[in-house]
């Protein structure tokens, strides 16, 4: 695009289509294009004060500046990262809280295992001592993967790290999923009383559903966002 724009204000006419391109968090996007019309009339300043016109100083700002595509893909590798790292914290963050408040109005609201009458059989227990793993796998994974995606930061390809971190997000994710969909489904198995003990058991359910569904949403944006990286 770059050289090719002609007529009108050539600035407005790079940045909104430099915008169009760009797939992440509307204000990191409005602050990547924001500090670019402020570059490319710094420039055109510049330009002006070398005696050309107003039309020529803006087609030769951002002639300089690059081609619309290559530009683009430069900001959206940076808006890849910035969306899997904010993935990821939530990640590390919301699921060891959410499985604690799980488990916390569990015992409150239902109380252990043994107050059912019978313990419930191994496999049972199996099911739910993997499903309790998965939360705490999946917000491990998360965090190492912030913590090491930091430290390689400089010796990887942003494009990469990007899109490594976008697996991670919806891999983790998936791991939450399974665990809770299989605990339900064993639940309905043994008793499927049990899986309305109480209406407030019920609505931290729904709750956690609720979340796991929005992680899930904003992963799998997260790829989306990483993999239009050309």
């Amino acid at each position: 695009m770059g050289a090719d724009v002609i007529g009108g204000d050539v600035i407005e006419r790079y940045v909104t289509e430099l915008g169009s391109r760009l797939q992440g968090s509307k204000k990191q996007v409005r602050d990547l294009l924001t500090e670019t019309r402020d570059s490319l009339a710094d420039a055109t300043e510049a330009h002006l004060g070398r005696g050309l016109t107003e039309q020529e100083a803006q087609q030769r700002a951002v002639t300089e500046f690059g081609p619309v595509k290559e530009i683009a893909n430069e900001y959206q590798a940076e808006l890849a990262v910035a969306y899997g790292t904010r993935t990821l914290i939530w990640l590390a963050v919301v699921l060891p809280l959410m499985h604690m408040a799980w488990e916390y109005g569990r015992m409150l609201l239902i109380g252990p295992w043994q107050d059912f009458g019978t313990m419930p059989p191994q496999w049972y227990l199996f099911v739910a001592k993997a499903n309790d793993l998965a939360s705490g796998v999946a917000s491990g994974v998360a965090l190492a993967a912030l913590v090491l995606g930091r430290a390689v930061a400089r010796r990887y390809d942003t494009r990469l790290l990007a899109r490594v971190g976008a697996a991670i997000a919806l891999a983790a994710v998936g791991v939450v999923l399974l665990g809770n969909a299989a605990i339900i489904a064993a639940t309905a198995h043994l008793d499927p009383s049990r899986l309305l003990q109480s209406l407030p058991m019920s609505i931290v359910s729904l709750i956690t559903w609720t979340v796991i569904v929005r992680l899930g949403l904003l992963a799998r944006c997260c790829l989306s966002c990483a993999t239009i990286v050309a």
